[in-house]
């Protein structure tokens, strides 16, 4: 029998605090913090040490956001993400109320992309770039 369950999804941040609010302003509530040595993150990760690593654990109903930052001055910079590049595209979000949700994006200084409105989603950017994709209601069975 498979017991695997899904567990987390992580999102590197150049900003903790900035990152912690901007999901937080999305509905997702603190977790927990850990700050791991150095050592075995830099082997699992497959970095080098030193890492300064502090993972933000967020959640948002049964799903759980790990925002990873790195205090190593080799990290390299937020690039923006675009919908083809291999790898992770997007997290897709159902907010409650559409309207207010763009607002808190807006008055945190986030990119609402006006292009992609589309009356029932929206895609917009995290503080570092990630595209995030703003449903209006829940998912349809």
């Amino acid at each position: 029998m498979n017991r695997n369950v899904f567990n987390h999804v992580g999102v590197c941040v150049t900003d903790l605090e900035r990152s912690r609010r901007f999901y937080e302003a999305l509905g997702f509530a603190f977790k927990r913090e850990l700050r791991p040595p150095d050592g075995i993150s830099a082997k699992l990760l497959g970095l080098q040490s030193p890492l300064g690593l502090t993972a933000v654990y967020l959640t948002l109903g049964t799903f759980t956001l790990e925002l990873l930052h790195f205090d190593a001055p080799d990290t390299p910079p937020a690039t923006p993400r675009v919908m083809n590049e291999p790898g992770l595209t997007h997290l897709s979000i159902s907010a409650g109320d559409l309207s207010g949700t763009l607002e808190r994006v807006r008055s945190l200084g986030c990119e609402v992309i006006d292009d992609t409105d589309i009356k029932v989603a929206v895609m917009i950017r995290d503080p570092d770039g990630q595209l995030i994709e703003l449903l209006a209601g829940p998912m349809p069975d």
